[in-house]
């Protein structure tokens, strides 16, 4: 019988607007994934917001741009955060990784091959909205897991997002949390409605994976560029964070399609 192959696990983070926590949920996330004793690297793809690196304190020097042309190799760009998590700062270079030659895509997928067994999860903290590179990272990712706000702009965005991906991607299946809630009553509540909305006319399927109340903790937490789960992991959205967390190590186990970050990187450049 032969050996299991490792393969990573890739969730995209995403959301049809700005301003629903979302980076700060990836941060939070991985830091409960690695209490998991889980190895996690962070892609930080939202170009206009690149900010994972501030919750932990530390500063990226290099970013993807420096692998696509050949001045770095990707183990090189990968900063350490914490034990257990490392990141990958996306820069300028997102928006080029569609766009490729030849020469510079292999370039890419030859750095990746190498460490494709070492995580076993990819983050990827997209930037909000529907353009072309937050598309493809959500496309390419073997989950995506979108974020909405009792906000109706975050709702209407959201469908908006998810409508993109189903009519011009063919993705079928997403994961919901609902963030910014007052309790985990509405945070279900406004699963339900939003189900009902893409059900009634998109043929997909949703999986919610839990609720985020909101928390004058995480708030001053996040304007001191703290961790909630690292500064009050008693806290109720620490709680809830660590239960989405374990939702989403539950429900990767059964999604083995489009694992592992050499698919993920093939699909983001146009191989695959």
């Amino acid at each position: 019988m032969s050996a299991t192959v490792h393969r990573t696990k890739t969730v995209s983070i995403t959301s049809g607007k700005g301003g629903v926590g979302k980076t700060t949920l990836t941060a939070n996330i991985a830091c409960a994934l690695a209490a998991m004793n889980k190895k996690v690297l962070i892609l930080d793809g939202d170009l206009g917001m690149a900010n994972v690196d501030i919750f932990f304190g530390v500063k990226t020097r290099h970013n993807i741009y420096d692998v696509i042309s050949g001045e770095k190799h990707i183990s090189e760009i990968i900063t350490e955060l914490t034990p257990n998590i490392s990141l990958i700062s996306g820069g300028s270079g997102v928006v080029e990784l569609n766009r490729l030659n030849f020469h510079h895509r292999q370039s890419l997928l030859d750095s990746v091959s190498s460490i494709d067994h070492t995580y076993d999860y990819l983050l990827i903290d997209t930037a909000p909205g529907l353009s072309d590179n937050v598309l493809y990272l959500n496309a390419a990712a073997q989950i995506a897991s979108v974020i909405i706000t009792p906000d109706p702009a975050s709702f209407a965005d959201s469908y908006a997002l998810i409508k993109t991906l189903y009519t011009e991607y063919k993705e079928t299946h997403f994961s919901i949390i609902c963030n910014q809630v007052r309790d985990e009553i509405e945070g279900l509540s406004l699963f339900n409605r939003f189900n009902e909305v893409v059900n009634r006319f998109l043929f997909i399927g949703l999986d919610y994976w839990g609720a985020v109340a909101f928390d004058p903790s995480i708030k001053k937490n996040n304007q001191a560029q703290r961790l909630i789960l690292k500064q009050d992991p008693y806290a109720e959205a620490s709680k809830q964070i660590m239960s989405i967390s374990s939702r989403l190590d539950r429900s990767l186990y059964r999604a083995n399609n489009k694992s592992g970050l050499q698919f993920f990187w093939e699909q983001v450049v146009g191989v695959a």
